[in-house]
């Protein structure tokens, strides 16, 4: 149970560093400014290195699903709340469904 739980707590901090890795990316200027082309390069170095130790104890199918709706998820509202992204119906409906896809997959996954 224990190594579960640190397993879930590394995808979350992977999630944090995806997100701040793709903020990085966004004021990189197309790789064109060193430092948040650098920061963008190490957060994403991280954010999979930390999804591979949590796979030592997790599936690979459900812990990927649930990396990359929560990184989605998470970055949509980052620009959102950050920079002026717009909310509309359509959009919080795909966040919506990400969201259901992964419980779904999860929910399958249980016997």
């Amino acid at each position: 149970m224990k190594s579960s739980l640190s397993a879930w707590l590394l995808i979350a901090v992977s999630v944090i560093a995806e997100v701040v890795g793709t903020v990085a990316l966004k004021h990189s200027d197309g790789f064109s400014k060193l430092v948040p082309s650098g920061a963008a390069a190490a957060c994403y170095a991280l954010a999979i290195w930390l999804m591979a130790v949590a796979m030592r104890q997790l599936e690979m199918g459900i812990t990927y699903a649930v990396w990359a709706a929560s990184g989605t998820a998470a970055t949509a509202l980052v620009g959102i709340a950050f920079y002026g992204e717009q909310m509309g119906c359509i959009k919080a409906l795909g966040l919506v469904c990400v969201v259901a896809g992964v419980v779904m997959l999860n929910l399958g996954g249980q016997r």
